[in-house]
């Protein structure tokens, strides 16, 4: 008579060895997909669950009040509120490189400290702006990935995130072993520096998590910390995002904080001081493939500030959408634009930069007027804030 215990382990091991088998497979489809790494993790609470709710309560979001509702915090807690009956977080990568391939000589030049001459007029722009907008590209993979997983596993439900959804990308992906979070709170990897872009596919499968990324590589270096010119990054691996040149030049709707301004330089839409800095991006691969580059017909930004606001302020609102549409910069929007070129051209000086300031000093948008009366202001000595509102 067969042994029971026999053929239950039997039939466990033949599981397991399907249950990895499968892993691999889902491993293989999304590189296949086109992503650079690949991890599994638990579909349970972030590890770093308290850290997020005492930045909401210090109120470093700022303005980015979708972060705080009730219902996105809390799957962002648990993914399982985003997908129920999610088991697994596939969480995926893609490098855009420190100089992408097709990388234009404005992006090229920003490498270099875009605030001193001869460069200090042409406008810095974040690596991963300057093609399509990442969302697009990683939905398209995610799809590509979700179709993969469904053939390999039919019925299989799955929910696929980038950044602007409801999920800690950073705390999974250091449990998934794609890197550990650095100083400036930016995932960090040894071979890959921090060049890259995070995407998640919740799944209700079971799948075996990879182990977690363990080390703190970042040991004493603080060179980020004190390379933000705004002081962004607190101790503690914690950035206060009203202060970060990023949430400043995209996020942000309203005015710029008048005192920040002159440390923001040229720095016209995002800012990667704090990557340019560490250690471990001085090494940072190339991708053989630029994920993000842009496509046939798409508008590059000029690489003179002046230029580009002067192809900007004849725009209205839907001609800025219908021109800039599946960039970065359609985030920002037209008015929040020509904002950040107005602290850019105020800060670089320059006889070239007035023509323009005095034009956009009678845009019909509020915001870029009172930005380029303080530009101007900055060319003809200080003009203080009472002056500029009554102008207004």
């Amino acid at each position: 008579m067969a042994d029971p215990s026999a053929a239950d382990a039997s039939a466990a091991d033949a599981f397991m060895a399907d249950a990895r088998a499968l892993k691999e497979r889902i491993r293989a489809a999304a590189r296949a997909a086109g992503f650079d790494q690949v991890g599994f993790a638990p579909a349970a609470p972030p590890t770093h669950a308290d850290v997020y709710e005492a930045w909401l309560a210090n109120g470093y979001h700022g303005e980015m009040a979708y972060m705080a509702r009730e219902d996105a915090v809390r799957r962002r807690l648990d993914p399982r509120e985003a997908l129920p009956g999610c088991r697994t977080l596939v969480v995926v990568s893609l490098l855009y490189g420190p100089t992408p391939a097709g990388a234009t000589a404005l992006d090229r030049r920003s490498v270099d400290g875009g605030d001193s001459a001869p460069h200090r007029r042409l406008p810095v722009v974040a690596r991963y702006a300057l093609g399509r907008d990442y969302h697009d590209v990683f939905e398209e993979r995610l799809d590509a990935l979700s179709a993969a997983i469904e053939n390999l596993a039919p019925g299989a439900r799955t929910k696929r995130y980038v950044d602007y959804g409801p999920v800690l990308e950073r705390d999974h992906a250091q449990r998934a072993g794609l890197g550990w979070i650095g100083r400036n709170t930016m995932l960090l990897h040894p071979d890959l520096g921090s060049y890259f872009m995070l995407g998640e596919l919740l799944t209700d499968l079971e799948i075996e998590p990879d182990p977690p990324f363990v080390h703190d590589r970042c040991g004493t270096c603080r060179r980020c910390i004190d390379a933000c010119p705004t002081d962004a990054i607190l101790d503690g691996r914690v950035l206060d995002a009203r202060l970060c040149i990023s949430y400043l030049t995209i996020e942000l709707r309203g005015s710029i904080p008048e005192a920040l301004r002159p440390a923001i330089g040229n720095r016209v839409f995002g800012c990667d001081i704090c990557q340019e800095v560490c250690p471990w991006n001085s090494d940072a691969p190339v991708p053989a493939e630029a994920p993000f580059a842009p496509r046939s017909g798409q508008p590059v930004p000029p690489e003179n500030m002046v230029a580009w606001a002067e192809e900007l302020a004849p725009l209205d609102a839907d001609e800025f959408r219908a021109r800039y549409r599946g960039t970065a910069f359609s985030r920002p929007g037209r008015d929040g634009l020509l904002r950040n070129l107005a602290i850019g051209l105020g800060n670089a000086g320059g006889a070239g930069a007035r023509p323009i300031l005095e034009r956009l000093r009678a845009d019909p948008s509020p915001l870029v007027r009172e930005h380029a009366r303080w530009a101007l202001g900055v060319l003809q000595g200080y003009v203080g804030p009472s002056e500029q509102n009554a102008e207004s």
